[in-house]
């Protein structure tokens, strides 16, 4: 509890010098630096950028991004006019951040100005990672359990180990790996944009794939499985029987399934290292 109290003490400081300059970085010391911690962030405009360093603390480098009126589809403003009185702006900042047992949580609730993040924590790290709007999720050179959202941007995932659940709506999915966990699921989806996936050469998993109105594409030696047939006798005297459009296979001979799936762009499947 000490260290929630301590942050909140620095966040009502350096709250005036936000507002001058929109701009500000936060040390947050965790509760048990030797352990494993979690960082949890939560935007509704803005981007997250997650590197891993070799150093204790969470560094937390935020900024404060208007947002073109033309891309916002927030309700018009136009500054007050009082008799006697000026306007005073109020700052763009709306930020919070917490620190509990290693777990590091950051929010905003700005819908006027994006907030773009730049974070960085301990090589060893589980995120769970979320944005809406005006931003690209991206996280580089980390290992742990990540959960990533972008609702209407890119994911992009550079030299990561671990395991991934990642999903999008508007934006493409691009991640490498340097390892995996092993017998750990894994999923990436998003409706509109490609999913390019990169794994190490020797990873065993049951591939899972299905891209609507885009093509699947892989360097792995894969064992496709054959197409399921489904039939249907619920109607009954009438007799349905459909293909099952999942493309379904097996590399290095693994059952740990990893899926892969989009509406509107390809699905590319790498073989790295």
């Amino acid at each position: 509890m000490k260290n929630i109290i301590c942050i909140f003490l620095f966040f009502s400081i350096s709250w005036a010098a936000w507002a001058q300059t929109d701009t500000e970085q936060i040390v947050v010391p965790l509760s048990s630096p030797n352990q494993i911690g979690l960082l949890h962030v939560s935007l509704i405009n803005g981007s997250i950028k997650v590197t891993g360093y070799n150093g204790k603390d969470v560094i937390i480098n935020a900024k404060s991004r208007e947002i073109e009126k033309k891309d916002c589809d927030c309700p018009s403003e136009k500054p007050k006019e009082i008799s006697g009185m000026k306007r005073i702006a109020g700052s763009s900042m709306e930020l919070t951040a917490t620190e509990e047992n290693n777990k590091v949580t950051i929010s905003s609730n700005s819908w006027k100005n994006a907030i773009d993040l730049e974070i960085k924590v301990p090589f060893s790290f589980n995120l769970k990672l979320r944005t809406v709007n005006y931003g690209i999720v991206r996280v580089e050179g980390l290992s742990g359990e990540m959960e990533i959202n972008n609702t209407n941007d890119d994911v992009e995932l550079i030299e990561i180990s671990g395991s991934v659940v990642v999903n999008s709506v508007n934006g493409l999915i691009k991640v490498s790996f340097k390892q995996i966990s092993e017998n750990t699921p894994m999923a990436f989806t998003t409706l509109n944009g490609n999913v390019d996936i990169t794994l190490p050469a020797n990873t065993k998993f049951k591939a899972k794939m299905k891209s609507d109105r885009g093509e699947i594409y892989s360097d792995f030696d894969m064992d496709i499985e054959k197409t399921a047939v489904k039939a249907d006798k619920s109607n009954g005297s009438n007799f349905k029987v459909s293909l099952d459009n999942w493309v379904v296979g097996k590399v290095n001979g693994g059952t740990t399934e990893f899926l892969f799936k989009n509406m509107n762009g390809d699905i590319l499947l790498r073989k790295g290292k």
